[in-house]
């Protein structure tokens, strides 16, 4: 289930984001502090062109960010409870899960016609999951982030292009 975050979930959200997995693919890898995550929920919290949501499953099992909303395009990203969910052994199925409602909520919810967003070259995993559900890959760019050298791979999914519940 997808709801708003909320004052109330502020820290949480910065501790599933400095799990090292999900350090490990993103653009920003350093852990973040609170003052720096203090600064970042004050600013998109009032912002009309994001939107930050709740993946509950048995808790808080996940965070959805949407940005750039204007108009029918929008950008996402998210993250899971990556320590929590393999510790259940439910890391699987909450990411089929996350990804279907983030994707219906983007299209459904916010209107969007088009959903972009960008995946590190090494994460293979997630693109492989985003092939899944249909997202097209586009040209790669390297940038410098964090004293590294990363590949950034755009991605983009159609709002006819997506797969709704029951298809293969």
């Amino acid at each position: 289930m997808l709801r708003a975050a909320t004052e109330d979930d502020v820290d949480t959200i910065r501790r599933l984001r400095n799990q090292q997995a999900n350090r490990d693919v993103s653009l920003t890898s350093h852990e973040i502090t609170a003052e720096e995550h203090a600064a970042w929920w004050a600013k998109i919290s009032v912002d009309p062109s994001r939107r930050v949501l709740i993946y509950e499953r048995d808790g808080i099992a996940g965070v959805v960010n949407f940005f750039d909303l204007e108009g029918s395009s929008g950008a996402w990203g998210f993250f899971l409870d990556a320590d929590g969910l393999a510790e259940r052994g439910e890391t699987l199925p909450a990411w089929i899960e996350i990804m279907r409602e983030a994707t219906a909520y983007a299209f459904d919810e916010l209107g969007l016609e088009v959903l972009t967003g960008e995946v590190l070259e090494h994460n293979t995993v997630v693109r492989q999951m985003n092939r899944r559900f249909r997202f097209a890959e586009g040209t790669p760019e390297t940038l410098y982030a964090g004293g590294r050298e990363i590949t950034v791979i755009p991605i983009s999914l159609r709002k006819q292009d997506r797969r709704t519940q029951g298809q293969r």
